[in-house]
């Protein structure tokens, strides 16, 4: 239905809705239509939006002003039919760069409003021992070379957002909490803002493990499923909780801090400075220090490897029966399943996506998963949750972050035409 201004006021006594905003969100509703079908008639959109078609003319003029829309071509509705001008998302020039800092990567995805790829690409990087002044300036660094590249595809970014493995203040950009990387109160947005230059285009934060669950709920194995659970196999291990269709961000936006459920009173220490962590049962670095010790996280002159160069030779040893790592790894699988079977007891989900290094291993951590997690439900097996194994890879978190750079474009279509005016800063 057509976004309407309400003739009431609300109980803080707001005016009711300005005409700019109606617009604004008319714009949108217009665009979400178009997205998701190839092509639409202006009647069509009509039909599909509740909204008159004159409204609908005068808001695809606009559109097509600001190159948002394109004209495709004249369908004919019947023998004597009046010809309808089609008309179909035109974005191969809106740009959106998305972006992961993590431990030892930082990952790129670059995706123009159409949805096609135009970089995709993972660096090794030392974040976590090389400070954060340093790997924001590698960030930076990494950020021109993609926004470089798209702009040689003829894709003008709009918008760049970065997930981090942590506590995020979406509205200010800044890190208030990332254990693992040692970062505390870092204003991320605004540094990164300040490398890439004074005219650079809007600079969003948000936590990986949200950005990737948006992602998964988007275009992943489970697509579409509105009760879904996605977790993080990295270094440490975040979830994104997607409820009713809607990401769970809780009152200050910090849910979704999965990793540090304490699950074992007795066992390590976890980055986070508490005992018992449930990513010190089940994050990349505890699987690494059981299976490979040689090759532990944190050992002194040791190189920091591609995480998927440490996760292939695990499966590689996995493949030839390696006793070590089987153990290491039927270990990791309990663990994953019992922090598992306390995510379904609380949020009920249909499905737990498990991303990064889990999805990776996932024939030989899945089958002592899912029996952990059918053992400690309560409401199984009429709850019917189940594992499975995302197909988007490292990839998600940046892939979910380009998205949310476009889903901004959807939302406020207005913001288009200034950005694109814009002197190119790098």
């Amino acid at each position: 239905m057509p976004y309407r201004p309400s003739r009431s006021r609300s109980p803080g006594g707001a005016a009711p809705t300005s005409p700019a905003t109606l617009r604004r969100a008319n714009l949108s509703l217009v665009l979400r239509e178009l997205r998701e079908h190839t092509s639409l008639s202006r009647a069509e959109i009509a039909q599909a939006t509740g909204l008159h078609r004159a409204t609908v003319s005068n808001l695809m003029a606009e559109l097509l002003e600001r190159r948002l829309v394109r004209e495709v071509g004249v369908e004919h509705v019947g023998a004597i039919g009046r010809p309808r001008r089609a008309v179909a998302l035109h974005g191969a020039h809106v740009g959106a760069l998305g972006m992961e800092i993590n431990v030892d990567y930082i990952a790129v995805h670059g995706t123009d409003l159409s949805g096609r790829s135009l970089v995709e690409r993972r660096v090794v990087h030392d974040a976590m021992g090389s400070g954060p002044d340093s790997a924001v300036r590698r960030l930076g660094l990494v950020a021109k070379e993609a926004v470089e590249a798209m702009r040689r595809a003829g894709s003008v970014p709009t918008g760049i957002a970065v997930a981090v493995p942590g506590l995020v203040d979406v509205t200010r950009g800044v890190v208030t909490l990332a254990p693992n990387l040692h970062w505390r109160d870092l204003p991320l947005a605004e540094q990164l803002s300040s490398i890439l230059g004074p005219r650079s285009v809007p600079v969003r934060v948000d936590n990986d493990a949200n950005l990737a669950a948006l992602a998964e709920y988007t275009s992943g194995v489970a697509a579409g499923t509105p009760h879904l659970v996605y977790l993080t196999g990295e270094v440490g291990v975040g979830g994104g909780i997607i409820s009713g269709g809607e990401l769970l961000r809780g009152a200050d936006g910090f849910s979704g801090e999965v990793g540090h459920l304490q699950v074992d009173p007795n066992g390590d220490r976890c980055g986070c400075g508490r005992i018992g962590c449930w990513e010190t049962k089940v994050g990349l670095a505890a699987l690494v220090r059981a299976a490979m010790p040689e090759q532990a996280y944190g050992l002194p002159g040791m190189p920091v490897p591609d995480p998927g160069e440490r996760v292939a030779d695990i499966a590689r040893g996995l493949a030839s029966g390696d006793r070590r790592m089987m153990t290491a790894v039927a270990q990791v699988g309990e663990w994953l399943g019992l922090g598992g079977s306390i995510l379904a007891n609380l949020f009920n989900p249909r499905v737990i996506v498990i991303g990064g290094y889990f999805a990776s291993l996932a024939q030989w951590l899945l089958p002592h998963a899912q029996d952990q997690l059918h053992r400690l439900v309560v409401a199984a097996p009429a709850a019917q949750c189940r594992f499975v194994a995302s197909t988007l890879g490292f990839g998600a978190a940046s892939r979910g972050a380009a998205s949310m750079v476009v889903n901004h474009i959807i939302d406020d279509p207005t913001t288009i035409l200034d950005s694109l005016r814009r002197p190119a800063p790098y």
